[in-house]
């Protein structure tokens, strides 16, 4: 088989007669389908009971693969339970929020404290991975799927306990790091403490906690519980397989689970993308920019996206001709090494049997849909293996944080209509349309290789980040942080210092107050010679060395600095004191940006999107994604060849991109 980028999907034949598999082959090989997810769901087929495995059908769709000439994503299975399982052991069903006790039903529904569902799942897996780890099938292990959710059960409340004890140490430290004196809540005994949940700290919702600190370390111990349903599994897998990588699918900007501290425990990243059809294309760019920031820069796989339509929201719209090709196009611009869809074959019954898929319910090979998928599956066989391994050299990083989504977001005050994603969307989009390739990257990550570092609200600043912050700054870097920004410690626990904490000093200012207002106020700020306008937090600033960039228009705080820049050793440290437009936006990170010569050539045209990758020989391959309606006419800046059309480009030449087209150069 040609070594290219993988394509294919999830497959699930157990649910049809051998007889549609012959059919199926036949069109995935019109498709150029060379990959094939199973196993996803197959649990109560491959163990029908506590003391049988029947791996039968599983066998002959393994063996029917590789009679193929294709690949195979496996999967545990472990992330929907057997109706007996939850039956022999009801202690697996989840608690829900409101203190409820689930009964068997829907999926990704097990208890991950509970030990019967530990000690079956690493058993499936192991198993599994005792049959199949030399099958000539097999290409990478897929553990469970879309990890997420949350148990509020006794299991895990001694759970939480123990990671209490491990993380805190002892019950002083504890209560200082929850600031327990606040309301009488100090504990004097370990056994006192239960989850935050609606029958505790939670009173009006998830969002609304009393206490930040307890909900925020049980956000960090259901990331860590689920990762130990992963660990466990690939340990199981690892016994009998040392080298078939090892993935699990996440999803993207997923707030429930820190996927920073999954990272490690990968051996590549992979993910699902299903972003709304009607939001901006630099929206599921921060996620794939996000998962290949996951494991340093390394490419990652798209594990699922619709080839059509969704079938699980209020409304799903069906994507228009040409946007199935621009969005694997688009993720392969940002680094994926694989691009699969869920999925291969419509399901006959049940809740994703409108889903959108590659083969319908009629089997036809002469739907667009189809075609579409077949065009671009030769597309990536004409392409080989010009793109695997290739990397993006970004000057530019995004530091992204779940401590501060979680702690923002779950706070009394000063809004809770800011969010998180909001803001940080907000700042990359202006750096990627401006034609910077970004780096998503965690507060932990070396800082070393970047010019321009981008750090929107956040709201906890740990560990010695202001230190490396500040190198940045010092060695000609360019820094910058916005509102709510260095707030408050890794427990929430607000910095006893003028604001912005420990980035006062890189940022010049102090702030002693802030005014919010809802959102249909609007606040104009003047930057420079225009005026955009601000909305929802609106940060006093005090300047001690910085200069004014931008100033307020209202209020009795009108003519007050709204933006600040501060001259840093070499460098400078950024300041956006409220919630800018978009533009407002734009013209801030465009003016850092040009400081370090980080706009693109097309950064004039609104609905280009490029992206850049290096291959591991040294070639640079530039990619120009149209994401307009209407052809974009550019000039070439540079000389290069098309390796979706062979055409060579010179410099300066006309250069034509049809609606929604796509060019991959290779720079020469």
């Amino acid at each position: 088989m040609t070594h290219k980028i993988r394509y294919g999907g999830d497959y699930n034949p157990e649910q049809w007669p051998e007889t549609v598999w012959e059919e199926d082959h036949r069109l995935f090989t019109t498709a150029g389908i060379d990959t094939l997810t199973v196993g996803v769901f197959s649990w109560s087929l491959t163990q029908p009971a506590e003391d049988t495995y029947d791996f039968t059908v599983l066998d002959r769709i393994l063996d029917r693969a590789a009679a193929e000439g294709r690949q195979v994503c496996l999967a545990t299975g472990t992330a929907a339970l057997p109706p007996w399982l939850a039956r022999a052991y009801p202690e697996v069903n989840r608690t829900d929020f409101e203190g409820r006790r689930h009964r068997y039903g829907q999926r990704h529904n097990f208890c991950p404290s509970s030990p019967a569902y530990r000690r079956l799942a690493t058993a499936l897996a192991g198993r599994l991975a005792e049959r199949y780890a030399h099958h000539p099938a097999l290409i990478t292990w897929h553990i469970n799927n879309e990890y997420g959710g949350a148990c509020y059960c006794d299991l895990c409340a001694e759970a939480f306990r123990d990671w209490l004890r491990d993380r805190h140490g002892t019950l002083d430290a504890l209560n200082d790091a929850w600031w327990t004196t606040f309301w009488s809540h100090r504990y004097t005994d370990w056994a006192e403490i239960e989850p935050p949940s609606a029958l505790t700290e939670h009173w009006r919702g998830p969002d609304h906690t009393a206490f930040q600190g307890i909900t925020l370390d049980y956000q960090r111990f259901i990331t860590d519980a689920l990762l130990g349903c992963f660990t466990a599994e690939k340990d199981a897998i690892r016994a009998h397989d040392p080298d078939t990588p090892v993935t699990t699918n996440f999803m993207g900007l997923y707030r429930p689970l820190d996927y920073h501290r999954w990272a490690p425990h990968l051996d590549f990243a992979s993910w699902d993308s299903y972003p709304p059809l009607d939001a901006p294309p630099t929206q599921p760019a921060l996620a794939h920019d996000l998962m290949r920031g996951l494991k340093d820069g390394a490419p990652f796989w798209l594990m699922e996206q619709t080839p059509s339509t969704t079938a699980c929201r209020d409304v799903n719209p069906l994507r228009r001709p040409g946007e199935l090709r621009l969005a694997t196009w688009q993720a392969i611009a940002h680094g994926a090494d694989a691009a699969l869809y869920f999925q291969m074959r419509a399901s006959r019954g049940a809740c994703e049997k409108y889903h959108g898929a590659v083969i319908g319910h009629a089997g036809r090979d002469d739907t667009r849909v189809f075609r579409e998928v077949a065009d671009v599956g030769r597309e990536l066989a004409e392409l080989g293996d010009a793109t695997l391994g290739a990397r993006t050299p970004s000057r530019t990083a995004l530091l992204f944080d779940w401590d501060s989504w979680w702690a923002l977001e779950i706070s009394d005050g000063p809004s809770r209509l800011v969010r998180y994603v909001d803001v940080v969307h907000a700042y990359y989009r202006a750096a990627r349309e401006a034609g910077a390739d970004v780096d998503v990257v965690p507060v932990t990550a070396d800082l070393t290789p970047y010019d321009v570092v981008l750090a929107p609200a956040l709201h906890l600043v740990k560990g010695d980040l202001a230190e490396r912050l500040e190198a940045v700054a010092r060695r000609g870097g360019s820094v910058l942080a916005t509102f709510l920004t260095a707030r408050s410690d890794e427990h929430d626990r607000a910095f006893l210092t003028d604001l912005p904490g420990p980035l006062a000093p890189l940022m010049g200012i102090r702030i002693d107050e802030w005014d919010s207002r809802p959102a249909d106020v609007v606040q104009p700020v003047l930057l420079e010679d225009a005026q955009v306008e601000a909305r929802l937090v609106f940060e006093i600033v005090q300047l001690r060395g910085a200069q004014p960039v931008g100033t307020y228009g209202l209020d009795f705080y009108a003519g007050t600095p709204a933006v600040t820049r501060n001259a840093f050793g070499a460098g400078e440290g950024w300041y956006v004191a409220t919630a800018l437009d978009q533009p407002g936006v734009d013209r801030i990170v465009r003016r850092v940006l040009s400081r370090h010569d980080l706009i693109g050539p097309y950064a004039d045209q609104p609905d280009l999107e490029t992206a850049t990758r290096v291959t591991p020989d040294g070639t640079v391959l530039l990619f120009l994604l149209n994401h307009a309606p209407a052809a974009a006419h550019l000039t070439a800046h540079t000389t290069a060849t098309d390796l979706l059309t062979g055409k060579r480009i010179e410099r300066d030449e006309p250069l034509t991109l049809d609606p929604l087209g796509v060019a991959v150069l290779r720079v020469q």
